[in-house]
């Protein structure tokens, strides 16, 4: 990126103005390259290319809940009682059709979802970027700077890795009370040591690299060197990580949340929602705990595969075979 920005300045500098025109949209093309390079390998996979398409479906209904969704589940004035545990495609009091039934509040199970998504992939996806911001920079710190600090915050990682992200998770709820975000502060602190792990070992193996020895040998300032360029060499095993860490959280919010330790049930999430339904099981009404299953069962195996060919696409040589 250095010799791409000293480029256009040399461009920008000499030359006649058609030609510095023509140096600079080679150079535009020179870094859109990369990106097409990428596209092209990702979309080598039709699966994941189906599951892709599939996520991105799912994020803009999730986003659009408040506009598509047939009902507002939080507002409990507009439920009425009478149309409680609706099979699909049952007609209400009002004349109103539940495409998946409703819940035994009179919920529709269809808005209901759509809610339940944004709120899950919501907590799955803002704890996650809040862990790889911490945990990335704890293990760029580790890794740069290595001796007591790298041996005090590995320690501190192997320790939280010794115990169970669902345990540990309860455990910090139990102290915490329920709500979103509590939840994400208890998937910060169990996810953060992946990232601080992965980055502390990249970053040792950037740092033996000539381009690292070249800033030392230039004065360059250590906090440029780090930031400018050694952590962008670093981002791709993260970015990694953190796509497949996603599915984790939501599918770990799903659990805090069945178990009756997640968000609050004025905010339900696909897990709370697949709680409400368990005791209605064995009375042949599966729709109030089904379709939200399969909503989180849908997300997580689209996000794990849209993860899985990023894996591949970033990193070559980890390529399944």
């Amino acid at each position: 990126m250095n010799a791409i920005g000293d480029s256009v300045k040399i461009a920008s500098k000499s030359g006649p103005p058609f030609v510095r025109a023509e140096r600079f949209y080679a150079l535009l093309g020179a870094l859109h390259k990369p990106a097409r390079e990428l596209m092209r390998e990702y979309t080598r996979s039709r699966i994941a290319v189906v599951a892709a398409f599939i996520l991105f479906l799912i994020v803009a209904a999730a986003l659009c809940a408040t506009w598509i969704a047939p009902q507002n589940p939080y507002d409990l004035g507009a439920l009425d009682i009478m149309d409680a545990r609706l099979p699909p495609g049952a007609k209400g009091e009002s004349g109103t059709v539940f495409l998946l039934g409703t819940d035994q509040q009179g919920r529709d199970v269809l808005s209901a979802v759509l809610y339940g998504l944004r709120i899950s992939i919501g907590v799955g996806v803002g704890s996650t970027l809040i862990a790889l911001f911490f945990g990335g920079m704890l293990g760029l710190l580790a890794g740069s700077m290595g001796g007591r600090v790298d041996t005090f915050i590995m320690r501190v990682a192997d320790v939280q890795l010794s115990f169970p992200p669902i345990l540990l998770a309860l455990i910090l709820l139990a102290f915490l009370k329920p709500g979103v975000g509590n939840v994400m502060l208890a998937l910060v602190a169990v996810q953060w040591a992946y990232y601080a792990r992965t980055t502390r070992g990249a970053a040792m193996v950037e740092s033996g690299k000539q381009y690292m020895e070249a800033a030392a040998c230039l004065r360059i300032p250590r906090y440029r060197a780090i930031f400018g360029h050694l952590l962008p060499n670093c981002l791709s095993p993260v970015i990694v990580i953190a796509a497949l860490q996603v599915a984790s959280a939501i599918t770990l919010e799903a659990t805090l949340s069945f178990l009756g330790l997640g968000v609050p049930v004025t905010q339900p999430s696909l897990g709370s929602l697949i709680a409400n339904g368990q005791q209605y099981m064995l009375s042949g009404e599966y729709w109030i705990s089904v379709y939200p299953g399969v909503a989180l069962v849908v997300t997580i195996v689209a996000m794990n595969l849209v993860a899985d060919q990023l894996k591949d696409v970033l990193n070559p040589r980890l390529k399944t075979q």
